[in-house]
Order: structure tokens, then C-alpha cells, then sequence
């Protein structure tokens, strides 16, 4: 079930700031530093397009999602078993519903199989295999449908699409799909923290499982409020 949703004033958000602008700075300090407060702000900004942008409902639902396996992952790790598996469950409830109203949609699998990849580790041991093979599912979707454009994207698309690819292969044991994937960042990406990142990987195989090759460029504070600025010139 979804929080109950506040009282609606007329809109703030510019039209052309999408849902992913809108949230993910806030939904990203949740898991990058841990800052609680940031990801309460991003939770209420999702309840308020939740009313706004009804046609986003599923990228909506999807970030949710991703907010309540934040807030599992919190509970984990404060040994909290109990909210920990409210809010798993309640994270596996909205990413079903979100894939479900939108089940080829490119942006929703990159939600769901970028939050089991930078959040996986961090989940009890029992359900990392499950969140893994998720995230696995996830990406090798979206590079169904991307593959063919790959060098077109910048760089920060291009490397976490890559790595999202070779982490969660390397994270399922599937250790030759990672070398693939590992080759073809060091070929797309050179000279970019992904190559380095995947370099490393490849002499020192034995790092693989405890390390990340995720989130080498990921967004840096300040990005939406620069984009604001830029809109409003």
C-alpha cells in the first residue's frame, strides 16, 4: 500500500523537470551518505507527483521503491529485523506494481536494477542471491534495448549501464559474462574510473565480490539546482 498522500497546493515543480530529476538527488544522498533527512524530502516529493503527474505513476512507484529498500537497508543495519523486512517487502510491492504498469519501460528497470546494485550488499545474506538476480534480470533488459545505441550515450549512461552489467554478473557467479562486460568498458570507456575500476577487476579478480565498480560518476550534489537555474534563464 502507498502513504497516505498530503494536501495538495498548486504545483512547484517546472513541467519540465522530469520525476528522475525531481527525486534523485535526495533518493541518492539516502544510500551515498546515509542522510535520512534527504530521503524523507525525496519520499514527500514523490507523494506530491504521485497526485500531480498521474501519468507517471510508474516511475513514481519505481523510486518509491527504491526509498523503501533505503529505509530496509537502514533497519538492517540498526539490527532492526522487523522494520527491516516491512520495508523490504513493501520495496519488492511497489517495484511488482511499478513493473506492472509499465513492463517495457527502460527507466523502471534501471530504477529497480540500480537500487538491488548499489543496495545489495547491504542486505542480509539470505536475500542478496534474490536482490542480485533481480538486478541481474533488470540490466540485461535494459541493454536488450539499448545496445545498439551504446555509443552514443555520455559517459555516465554508457559506464552504469557496463557496470551495472559486469556487477551484477560477477554478483550471480556468472564470472564469464563479467569478463565480457569488464572488456567492454575498458574498450568504450578508456580513461574514465570505470576503465580504471574495471582494469582493477581484471588483475585482481579476487577483490571482485568485495568491492564495486558501480556509481563512478554518479550525481554530484547540486545538479538539480543548477538545472533550475539554467531553465529559468
Amino acid at each position: 500500500m502507498l502513504a497516505q498522500n498530503p494536501p495538495v497546493s498548486p504545483s512547484a515543480y517546472d513541467p519540465r523537470l522530469t520525476v528522475h530529476w525531481l527525486v534523485r538527488e535526495d533518493i541518492f544522498a539516502g544510500f551515498m551518505i546515509n542522510d535520512e533527512a534527504r530521503l524523507a524530502k525525496g519520499e514527500r516529493t514523490l507523494s506530491r507527483l504521485l497526485i500531480e503527474r498521474p501519468a507517471e505513476k510508474a516511475n513514481i512507484i519505481a523510486w518509491q521503491g527504491w526509498a523503501a529498500l533505503t529505509r530496509a537497508v537502514y533497519a538492517h543495519e540498526r539490527s532492526n529485523e522487523s522494520q527491516f523486512g516491512k520495508y523490504y517487502g513493501k520495496a519488492d510491492d511497489l517495484y511488482a506494481e511499478a513493473d506492472r504498469l509499465a513492463p517495457t519501460s527502460q527507466s523502471i528497470a534501471i530504477i529497480i536494477g540500480g537500487s538491488y546494485a548499489v543496495l545489495g550488499d547491504r542486505l542480509p545474506d539470505k536475500y542478496r542471491p534474490g536482490a542480485w538476480s533481480q538486478g541481474y534480470d533488470m540490466y540485461r533488459k535494459v541493454w536488450k534495448q539499448q545496445s545498439k545505441d551504446l555509443d552514443s550515450f555520455p559517459v555516465h549512461i554508457k559506464g552504469e549501464l557496463l557496470a551495472g552489467l559486469a556487477q551484477t554478473a560477477q554478483r550471480t557467479g556468472r564470472n564469464a559474462e563479467m569478463l565480457e562486460n569488464l572488456n567492454l568498458i575498458i574498450e568504450k570507456l578508456p580513461d574514465t574510473p570505470y576503465a580504471a575500476r574495471a582494469r582493477k577487476w581484471e588483475d585482481n579478480p579476487e577483490i571482485a565480490p568485495r568491492t564495486s565498480i558501480i556509481c563512478q560518476t554518479c550525481h554530484e550534489p547540486g545538479r538539480l539546482s543548477a538545472r533550475i537555474a539554467a531553465l529559468a534563464r
